[in-house]
Parts: C-alpha cells; sequence; structure tokens
C-alpha cells in the first residue's frame, strides 16, 4: 500500500508540472504556425480582406436609396450586377489561398508531426485514465472486504475506502484537465492548418446569399462585365416631371448634392479594395515569376544532364508545376475582381457625372426663376409706387386719399403674397396643405389678433370708420387719425359745450373693440359733419310770443343760410347711404310755457369744424335781435343760452354723436 501510494505522490507532482510544460509546448507550437511565407497571404490578411470586401459592398444598399429616376435605376442595376460577381470572386479567391495557408511548408505541419507533437500529451491522458480505473477497482475491492469483514476491521476498511474515494476525486480532475487540453491542442492546430479558416470563409459567405450561387467562369465573368459597362454607358437619365416651385428646386439640389457625395464616397471605397487586392496579388505574382525563372533555369540544365540527374529536374519541375497551378488558382481571382472594380468605379463615375449635370440643369432652373420672381416683384412695386404719386397728384380730398392708399397697400401685399406662394410651392394643392397647416397654430396663438383683424374689415365696412371722422368709444370722443389691421388711432377732442379742441393726446383701441358688447361704440354717419345745436331764451310772460319767436328764429335762420348748401349735400349723401326718409335739417322752435315765463328754444344744424364759430355768429345775432324796438325783455338769466343738443347714452360731455 505504502508503494502505490508514493507511485501516486510522484505521479501528482508529475501533473503538477504538466500545464506549464503543455502551454509553453502549445504556444511554441502556435508561434511556429504564424510564420508564413510572405509569397501567401495569411489567414488574418484572408479573414480581413474578406471583411473589407463586405464593408464595401454595404454601399449597394445606401445607393439603393439615391434612386430618384430611370436612369438611376439602370446605373444601380449595373452596380449591382458587378458587386455580386466581385463578392463573388473575393471568396473564390479565400478558397483557393485557404489550401496554401495550410500546405506551405514554412507555415504548417503535417499531420505526422502533428500527431508526434501530441503523442506524449496522449499518453500522460491515458495513464490518468489509467489511473481513475485502478482506484476506482480499489475503491469496488475494500467495499467488497467490508462486508465480510470483522467488526474489528471494519473501521480500518471504512477509513480507507474514504481515502480513495478522495484520491479518485483527484484522479478523475487531473484526467479531465489533460483531456481538455488534448482537445484544445488538437483544434489549434486544426486552426493553424487552414480547417477553421475554411468554416469562417463559410460563415462570412452565408451573410451574403447572393454570393453563395454558382459562380460564372474567368471569361463569362468579364463578359457580363463589358455587357453591364455597355448598358450603363447607354443609359441616360429619363426626363422627368421638373419641379416648378423654388422650394422644390432647392430641395432637388439638396438631394442632388447628397447624392454625389455618395457617390464620390463609393469611388474612394472602390479604389480602397482594388488597392487591397493588389497588395495581396503583388507577392503572389513575384512567386509565380520566381517559380518560372526556376522553370527555365531546370530546363537549361535539362539538355546537359545525365539520367538520373533527368529524373530528379523531373520531379522537381513537377513540384514546380503544382506550385504554380495553386498560384495561379489564388491570382486569378483577384486579377477578375480587379477588372470588376474596374468597370464597378466607371459606372459610378458615369452615374455621377449624370447627376451632376442634372445638378447643373436644376441650378440654372433656380437661377432664372428668382430672377423671374424678383422681376415681377419690381414690376409690382413699380406700379404702385405710380399708383401712389398718382393718388397724390389728382385725389386732393384727405378721406378719399387715405381710402385710395389703404386700397393700395391692402392689394400690393396681397399680389405680393400671392406671387411668393406660386414661386415657393410647386402646385395648389401645396398651398392649401400649407395654409391649413399653419392655420390650425395661427388659430389658437393668436386669437385676439384674428379678433382685432376681423374687426378691422367691420370698421372699414359700408357704415364703417373714416379717417377724419368722428366717434365715440368707452366714454372717449376723438376724430380718427389711423385705421390699421390691429389698432384704431383716435385723437382725443377735450373741452365742453361749444368749446370743443384736441387734448392733444392720441387714444389707442384694439379693434376688437367692436365685439366688445360694453364698449359704447358711436360714429357719425357715414358722409355727414354736422351735428345739431339749440338755443334757448325764457321771456316775461307779457311778451308777444309770436313776434319774440319770429325775431329769434330769423336770427339763427340769417346765420344759417351762410352754411346751409353744405349742410343739404351732407343731407343727400345721408339719405342715399340709409335708404329711408329724413327730415330736411334746417333751424326750426318750440315754445314752452314754464312757471317763470315763456321758453323758447331754437334747434340748428352746424358743422362740427365750424361749431363754435358758428355759435358765436348766432349768439351775437341774437344779442342784436333782442335790442330792436320793441325790445324784448328776458327773464331768468337775462342771456340766452346755447348748447348742444343732448344725446341719448353719449358720453355726458354735452358733445352730440350720431348713432
Amino acid at each position: 500500500m505504502s508503494g502505490e501510494a508514493a507511485s501516486r505522490r510522484s505521479c501528482g507532482r508529475f501533473h503538477g508540472c504538466l500545464i506549464l510544460l503543455l502551454a509553453l509546448a502549445v504556444g511554441s507550437w502556435l508561434w511556429g504556425q504564424t510564420n508564413v511565407s510572405p509569397s501567401t497571404p495569411t489567414s488574418a490578411q484572408i479573414i480581413a480582406f474578406l471583411n473589407h470586401t463586405l464593408d464595401w459592398h454595404r454601399q449597394v444598399a445606401v445607393q439603393e436609396q439615391l434612386v430618384s429616376s430611370p436612369g438611376d435605376t439602370l446605373f444601380v442595376a449595373d452596380s449591382k450586377q458587378l458587386d455580386t460577381q466581385v463578392i463573388r470572386k473575393s471568396f473564390d479567391f479565400a478558397r483557393a489561398a485557404a489550401p496554401l495557408v495550410g500546405n506551405d511548408s514554412s507555415a504548417v505541419r503535417s499531420d505526422e508531426q502533428r500527431a508526434g507533437k501530441f503523442q506524449h500529451l496522449q499518453q500522460l491522458a491515458a495513464t490518468a485514465e489509467a489511473e481513475v480505473q485502478q482506484t476506482q477497482s480499489e475503491i469496488d475491492s475494500t467495499r467488497a472486504k467490508l462486508k465480510t469483514a470483522s467488526p474489528r476491521s471494519r473501521k480500518a476498511l471504512r477509513a480507507q475506502a474514504d481515502a480513495l474515494q478522495s484520491e479518485l476525486a483527484l484522479d478523475q480532475t487531473r484526467s479531465e484537465t489533460l483531456r481538455a487540453l488534448l482537445e484544445f491542442s488538437s483544434g489549434a492546430g486544426a486552426a493553424a492548418g487552414g480547417g477553421n479558416l475554411l468554416a469562417q470563409i463559410n460563415e462570412l459567405q452565408r451573410s451574403v446569399p447572393e454570393s453563395a450561387q454558382p459562380a460564372t467562369g474567368g471569361q463569362s465573368s468579364l463578359a457580363a462585365a463589358s455587357g453591364a459597362a455597355a448598358g450603363a454607358a447607354s443609359a441616360r437619365i429619363t426626363p422627368q416631371a421638373q419641379p416648378t416651385g423654388i422650394l422644390s428646386l432647392v430641395e432637388n439640389l439638396f438631394s442632388l448634392k447628397r447624392k454625389i457625395g455618395a457617390l464620390n464616397q463609393a469611388v474612394v471605397a472602390t479604389d480602397s479594395l482594388s488597392q487591397a487586392g493588389q497588395q495581396l496579388r503583388a507577392p503572389i505574382i513575384a512567386s509565380m515569376n520566381k517559380a518560372e525563372q526556376q522553370g527555365e533555369t531546370l530546363a537549361k540544365e535539362a539538355d546537359t544532364a545525365t539520367p538520373a540527374q533527368l529524373e530528379e529536374l523531373k520531379k522537381e519541375l513537377d513540384q514546380l508545376t503544382t506550385t504554380f497551378k495553386r498560384l495561379t488558382e489564388v491570382v486569378v481571382p483577384l486579377g477578375e475582381q480587379s477588372v470588376l472594380l474596374g468597370s464597378y468605379k466607371s459606372n459610378l463615375l458615369r452615374w455621377r457625372d449624370a447627376v451632376r449635370g442634372q445638378y447643373g440643369l436644376d441650378l440654372k432652373e433656380l437661377a432664372i426663376r428668382l430672377a423671374f420672381f424678383a422681376g415681377i416683384i419690381l414690376v409690382v412695386l413699380t406700379l404702385a409706387e405710380l399708383w401712389q404719386r398718382a393718388i397724390f397728384r389728382y385725389v386732393h380730398d384727405v378721406k378719399r386719399r387715405y381710402q385710395f392708399l389703404l386700397l393700395r397697400r391692402i392689394l400690393l401685399w396681397c399680389v405680393i403674397g400671392i406671387i411668393v406662394a406660386f414661386a415657393l410651392a410647386s402646385e395648389i394643392g401645396s398651398i392649401a396643405t400649407f395654409a391649413g397647416l399653419i392655420t390650425a397654430g395661427i388659430a389658437v396663438a393668436l386669437q385676439n389678433v384674428i379678433l382685432a383683424i376681423a374687426g378691422y374689415f367691420f370698421l372699414i365696412g359700408k357704415y364703417g370708420v373714416r379717417v377724419g371722422d368722428r366717434v365715440q368709444i368707452s366714454g372717449v370722443t376723438g376724430d380718427v387719425v389711423d385705421i390699421g389691421l390691429i389698432r384704431l388711432h383716435l385723437m382725443e377732442i377735450g373741452g365742453s359745450g361749444s368749446d370743443r379742441h384736441p387734448s392733444g393726446r392720441v387714444v389707442v383701441f384694439s379693434n376688437a373693440v367692436v365685439f366688445q358688447p360694453t364698449a359704447s361704440f358711436f360714429k357719425q354717419i357715414p358722409g355727414t359733419n354736422f351735428v345739431w345745436h339749440e338755443v334757448s331764451l325764457m321771456l316775461a310772460p307779457e311778451s308777444d310770443y309770436g313776434a319774440a319767436e319770429q325775431r329769434i328764429v330769423g336770427a339763427v335762420e340769417t346765420v344759417y343760410r351762410q352754411y346751409h348748401e353744405k349742410i343739404e349735400l351732407q343731407y343727400r349723401r345721408m339719405e342715399e347711404t340709409v335708404n329711408m326718409s329724413i327730415p330736411t335739417p334746417q333751424p326750426h322752435s318750440r315754445l314752452r310755457l314754464t312757471q317763470s315765463g315763456l321758453e323758447v328754444v331754437v334747434r340748428y344744424p352746424v358743422e362740427i369744424d365750424q361749431a363754435a364759430e358758428i355759435d358765436d355768429k348766432v349768439t351775437r345775432e341774437l344779442l342784436h335781435a333782442l335790442e330792436q324796438p320793441p325790445r324784448l325783455r328776458l327773464v331768468g338769466s337775462g342771456t340766452p343760452n346755447i348748447q348742444p343738443v343732448p344725446v341719448p347714452n353719449g358720453s355726458g360731455t354735452g358733445e352730440p354723436v350720431t348713432h
């Protein structure tokens, strides 16, 4: 038992150093495997080249997004055909180069050498497996003895069985470790030998389904490439509906600019892949040249060689022929791929030139449309300026002039808006869509402004407000100075009675005031500019009321005759405006009995602008009439009282404002 334990301890020490030895052995073997001859590509170079090809292949999907015309479709179809052939040639090259990576004398080991290098590791694994079986047999034997052992020896046998069980667990762990190292080393050798490289190539090819189809031969590939190039050369961009709006032209120019940039990137990527193929092809071609030179040398030596030497030269020539064929199988796909990439690049360049031509045409069209648009705007502004000069020259009335200027401003901006809309949009539907989209936001954000704009059209209606009209809004009386789309400006009128004069302030109201029920908006009837004033006198009871009334009314009529034509003209305008019968505005009197005496009240129309002057003349005429014999005796204040006629819902200042 002690001998077996010593043997197991020595085996344990041996296995303790085994992992380090195996790591050094596997590492040195793999290092030797990477020492590849420069005449053939390494597995890393092959995989890198395939990845480079797949990255280049992804640009076809980008090109498909650039299609905007039938001509673009033709170019993309040719590019896809050439792209598929280029990918196939890359995988053909990779498959042809994989055996060279596995069979190169300086790069790989033969199967016999690989088996010899791992023979010792296999022996150790087999020894460990045998120890596991031996320990298991001892455990079974000890357990069998326990069944027939005496009570004294059972304790010792049970302790021995436990020790053997622990030793079995250790042996099993060592055996599994050695087996895992052996499997890993075998897999690494297969990977370095090229078996795993083919698996990687196949996996990459499955990611591109179109490349998995059988590839055509060299001559047929070149013929297909030539046909594709001819088809691309004959392709032309089919005339398409040109955009009619400036915005559409600008958008189209940006799209063409992005397309040109994408095609430039595709050209750069194609050049990069072509250079990568040339770098892989150059050392292989050098090896082929060297093999050819060696073949020529051997052929010369065969002329003077003995039969024995000829036999040896024949073997060397056969080996060179085999090597040359293998190198040819690698370099031919790269050469065909170079031709295909040249055709692909030519197709891209023709496509780019066609896009550049379309870009130039659209840019020229945009310049023409901008010039035409600017010319139309200039013509409209010139006509507007001529219209304004004609208004100032031929329209002398201030109100009429303002109306014409307002009409000119509205028409000018409407015409400019229509021109801009038709210039920017390509069709009426676009204008309607654009207007519908912005109206929703404007209606929410500018409610008060929209209400004010709507009020503007109410203010300038048939019975609307004009510049110079006297209005009363919320108790403020004033003359209209300006009417804008949003605001109304009044020159405030201050004072009381007949002494009305500008206060020196301008009052601003929103046009939305016409929709406010508490605004108390009053204005003159359109076409009129007169109000009613009245004069009242209190005569003594014993006065001759007939003579007194005739004398007082005569005094007022004397003044009224000086401006009655203007009042009658305004009266006729008022009748035409309201389309109804209205009493003729002229002086008239009323008598009223009071406790103090007989009150004579005379009402007469006056022009608003001349109200104070007319009242002064009426006062002088009345005083003169009262002094005439027989002199009229007044009671109460003893002087005439002239004041504006009160208007219901007025401002309380005594200034009459016609509804």
